[in-house]
């Protein structure tokens, strides 16, 4: 015993390890090694390089279109400015004359009904997309009818609800039997203008279902109909998760066309009567356009994307959690 831990002492001392030492017995990576594995190589570094010339015009224009006019947008909000004089700094002004007109909750109230009533379009999509994912005859004329209102430009969409709401000598009028001021009453101003802007969203809609429909799983399908589902069994267990992206995509577009809406009411009411039509976008623009109010009205830009932010990220959250 003695001789053994003198002759491990004595190879220490010589420098040597001994056997099953850790430090002795497996000899260790110098960093030049390390340094040789984590070297990229140049195949990899030609690839990357490629990567990012290849996403550099996108990340331009992304930068140059979508960031740049936000962030001018956020600085525009602290001035006022009339887009001719110099522009003069006054902090939050804007954001403290904004939240105590009321013209702004007026705007915010009717952004808040296109938002509920907008929200029928993805389930009248569906509903329609459901109807013609059928392989009979002639139903890509039924298709193409159906997809028109998408085509139409917004102008002519409020230009042709303007006359189908016509007290005098419109198609409402004559279906009725009398005429009822749709346009001219603080009452029903809204509700019409939306539901003009119904139409071609739910075309909209409806497209996006029916590219979503031809990429269902056949499988999963046939196996639920081999178990006894059908109806809205069927649709609700089945179609509907696979569907879950196409709804998502729909809701967000249907929501930012909500809360942008800008066209239709320019067209069809320009915000009355009485300012108790106009939504956040009209009147931003009414201010900017019409009052010269640039800075204040970029606050009302500001207020509008927020929301929209919020809303989107909101939804974004529970897609992904419902995915995982």
């Amino acid at each position: 015993m003695r001789q053994a831990v003198t002759h491990s002492v004595a190879q220490r001392v010589d420098g040597a390890a001994p056997p099953g030492d850790a430090s002795g017995g497996v000899p260790r990576a110098s960093g030049r090694g390390l340094h040789q594995r984590r070297r990229v190589s140049p195949t990899a570094r030609r690839q990357r390089r490629a990567a990012c010339l290849f996403l550099a015009p996108a990340c331009i224009m992304f930068a140059v279109y979508v960031i740049w006019p936000i962030l001018s947008t956020l600085r525009l909000s602290l001035y006022n400015w009339d887009g001719m004089s110099e522009a003069s700094f006054i902090g939050l002004a804007n954001y403290i004359e904004l939240f105590q007109s009321p013209t702004f909750y007026t705007a915010l109230k009717n952004n808040v009904i296109w938002l509920v009533l907008f929200l029928l379009a993805p389930p009248m999509g569906l509903a329609i997309a459901l109807y013609l994912n059928q392989a009979v005859g002639g139903i890509r004329i039924v298709k193409s009818l159906f997809f028109a209102p998408f085509v139409l430009s917004g102008v002519v969409v409020g230009l042709i609800y303007s006359w189908f709401y016509d007290p005098t000598f419109g198609l409402l009028a004559i279906i009725v039997g009398h005429g009822i001021p749709v346009l001219g009453d603080a009452r029903y101003a809204t509700p019409g203008i939306i539901f003009a802007a119904l139409w071609p969203q739910t075309a909209y809609c409806m497209i996006l279902y029916l590219t979503g429909l031809t990429t269902l799983n056949s499988e999963q399908i046939e196996a639920a109909r081999m178990e006894g589902a059908k109806g809205w069994t069927m649709l609700w267990h089945v179609i509907l998760p696979q569907l879950r992206p196409v709804t998502f995509m729909a809701v967000v577009v249907t929501v930012i066309g909500a809360l942008r809406s800008f066209d239709l009411i320019s067209v069809m009411t320009g915000g009355g009567p009485f300012e108790s039509s106009t939504v956040l976008a009209y009147y931003m623009y009414d201010q900017a356009i019409k009052y010269y109010r640039l800075g204040y009205s970029a606050a009302i830009a500001v207020v509008l994307f927020a929301i929209m932010l919020l809303y989107i990220v909101y939804h974004l959250r529970r897609l992904l959690r419902s995915e995982h």
